[in-house]
């Protein structure tokens, strides 16, 4: 009986255990199978639909509240003036630093959206954009102006304007330019519904109560962060993976050191080489020239939200009339946006997202030079329409046009850069556009300056285009000719070059590896 009983506890304990290690695999392999459909779930390609048509409409509010806001502000631009008694510059900076701060700290929301989430992002951004609208309601003199309305309210804008625009580069591929053109056609219907809104709210509650009104609509920013679900892409781990080594070692020294002072430096290493794997783009020959073509674009775009309205007043026509002019420009700026991104599209215009990006900036330009001679309402309603289609355009192939050269797994980084490069040439331009026309007594000297800085920037991209184009015949005449002297040709167990040209050490080991060579 001890001796049956025995058996049966080891016979038992035996089943038990194979009955353990059964299911210990199939756990693992459940839990393999998870793992491997979450990884497949969240490395994916860019759907090019699907929820991406939610954060194109997440980003085209964002737009609304942040570049259609910011144009708006130039309808407080008399306002201001008489109220605090200041001349044009004084109150020209108003809009710079709000233009400036958006795009100063553009790399601060691509960093925050990249390190955190858009999401947080984005909530940050209204959060800090509605705070300086509200504030600047109860400003009593232009610095305080300045440092609310324009500081902390163009940071806001900052952190949620590159991260929101750089969310719909990773939903969208094959259809990149259209999605772009709804979503940033909100600056145009924004601007085409707020810019007569902001002049009724002028005149029913002052300009303090107009902020105070903006700052509430601003916070819905928040809302619009809230629809930015992340996706991670496949390119995303193949981009990631130099990064693998240094991560690794990272947590393996914290697990043996955590105490160590050593840490601190080894994890600012760290976040050095992965910062400089970020932004490596910087490097590109392509990239630096689209940087300097940027600066002058930006500097001959922004002064004319600015003045437009103080121009249209000048040359007597109506306030109302002037806030229509503002309306006009941004409806053509949503046509612009929506039609010209559907066109570069097509076939026949895909490989050309290049060219057209150039030629609409130089449009731009081209309206620039027209607009002093243009001295009546009949004569500034086309200017708004063919310069508000024309902006349109370009600011939809930006981020096309940023994503051709730097690809789609730095475009979050790169993006936060061009906006960067924004940032002075929109501090300085209106102010010197205002110290023109002060000392000039007309704006004719501030618009062609703006005029010939937006014709040199498409014609130095167009340039550096066609000097690229004239090099790659010789780059693939040098090619063959190296593919040619490196071409071996086999001979039983010896390998000798059968290029034209030898050198005398060539000639020499042939010489010895074959009997009987003669290099004559």
């Amino acid at each position: 009986m001890p001796i049956l009983n025995a058996n049966r506890k080891s016979r038992d304990s035996k089943l038990f255990q194979d009955h353990n290690w059964a299911v210990g695999v199939t756990w693992k392999r459940r839990k393999k199978k998870t793992m491997t459909k979450v990884n497949r779930a969240r490395s994916t390609s860019p759907p090019d639909g699907g929820w991406g048509w939610m954060i194109v409409a997440g980003c085209f509010l964002v737009t609304i509240c942040t570049r259609a806001v910011t144009r708006c502000i130039s309808v407080f631009f008399v306002e201001f003036q008489t109220y605090f008694t200041q001349d044009y510059a004084q109150t020209a900076w108003i809009h710079s630093i709000v233009d400036c701060m958006t795009m100063l700290c553009a790399p601060l929301g691509s960093v925050v959206s990249n390190h955190l989430s858009c999401q947080v992002g984005i909530m940050l951004g209204g959060l800090l954009a509605s705070t300086g609208l509200i504030l600047g309601s109860f400003a009593t003199s232009l610095k305080h102006l300045y440092l609310t309305l324009g500081v902390l309210t163009g940071l806001g804008f900052a952190l949620s304007y590159s991260p929101a625009i750089a969310m719909v580069g990773k939903y969208f591929s094959r259809r990149k330019a259209l999605a772009y053109g709804i979503a940033m056609s909100g600056s145009g219907i924004g601007t085409f519904i707020l810019a007569p809104v902001v002049q009724l709210l002028i005149e029913q509650f002052s300009w303090r109560g107009a902020l105070l009104i903006l700052g509430g609509f601003v916070l819905n920013l928040c809302v619009c962060g809230a629809l930015m679900r992340p996706i991670t892409l496949k390119e995303y781990q193949t981009s990631r993976e130099p990064n693998h080594v240094c991560r690794t070692q990272k947590q393996d020294f914290k697990r043996t050191s955590p105490c160590s002072t050593w840490t601190k430096a080894w994890v600012q290493t760290c976040l050095c080489c992965s910062l400089q794997q970020e932004y490596s783009f910087l490097l590109m020959s392509d990239f630096i020239v689209l940087a300097i073509s940027v600066l002058f674009m930006a500097y001959g775009c922004s002064p004319l939200f600015v003045y437009l309205v103080p121009y249209a007043l000048s040359v007597g026509v109506s306030h109302q009339q002037a806030a229509f002019l503002m309306s006009i420009l941004g409806v053509i700026d949503i046509v612009g946006n929506i039609t010209f991104g559907w066109l570069t599209d097509r076939r026949c215009l895909k490989n050309y997202q290049y060219v057209c990006y150039l030629f609409a900036v130089g449009l731009d330009g081209l309206c620039y030079l027209c607009l002093p001679m243009l001295r009546s309402l009949p004569l500034l309603v086309p200017f708004s329409c063919t310069f508000g289609y024309f902006d349109g355009a370009y600011v939809t192939l930006i981020p096309v046009v940023t994503a051709e050269i730097v690809g789609t797994t730095s475009l979050s980084s790169a993006l936060g850069v061009v906006y960067f490069l924004h940032a002075v040439p929109y501090l300085v331009s209106p102010p010197i556009s205002g110290w023109l026309v002060d000392t000039t007594g007309s704006y004719t000297a501030a618009f062609l300056l703006c005029g010939f800085s937006m014709i040199f920037s498409s014609v130095l991209l167009g340039f550096a285009r066609l000097v690229k184009k004239m090099k790659k015949p010789q780059l693939r005449v040098l090619a063959q000719e190296s593919d040619a002297k490196l071409q071996l040709w086999t001979n039983g167990s010896v390998a000798y070059s059968v290029a034209s040209e030898l050198d005398q050490k060539d000639r020499e080991s042939v010489a010895i590896a074959v009997p009987g060579y003669n290099p004559t």
